[in-house]
């Protein structure tokens, strides 16, 4: 058995559109891959990310990484979808429900947990979560401070 099997790949994908309010969504990622760096079981994950995401990327990384865990931050607003970036990096909104059949056709090849780290999300959560078996969403306004203990 290759020892690469049992690696799980964390896929972070990132957006912050021009004309949105600035996030430190690199704060974000710098304080994910240092936990992981600490962590006793490090060798069983390996941290992917994506930036300045359109939605063909957010496609286009899950089908090139095959991904077991997807983390998404950036804006979401609520009801209507979370926010990519369109050619010229301004906003555009994914509809909840083309989020989750993206996710339907995911959960069968590798994906088994989805973290929405944006505001509003718990509406996307609660759509995907038909087909993935753990997401997380949030339910209110998300601060831009990454938690620290």
């Amino acid at each position: 058995m290759n020892n690469n099997d049992n690696v799980k790949t964390i896929l972070i994908l990132a957006a912050n559109p021009k004309n949105t309010a600035p996030l430190r969504l690199d704060e974000e990622v710098r304080e994910i891959d240092e936990g992981l760096r600490r962590a006793n079981k490090r060798h069983q994950f390996k941290l992917e990310q994506k930036w300045a995401v359109r939605s063909r990327d957010f496609y286009r990384a899950i089908l090139d990484y095959q991904p077991q865990i997807v983390h998404f931050c950036g804006h979401g607003v609520g009801q209507e979808g979370i926010v990519l970036e369109d050619d010229t990096g301004k906003m555009v909104i994914v509809p909840t429900q083309t989020l989750a059949s993206m996710f339907k056709l995911f959960a069968k090849k590798s994906v088994e947990c989805v973290v929405l780290n944006a505001c509003y999300s718990e509406v996307q959560a609660n759509a995907i979560s038909e087909y993935v078996d753990y997401v997380l969403g949030m339910n209110k306004a998300v601060g831009d401070r990454p938690v620290r203990k």
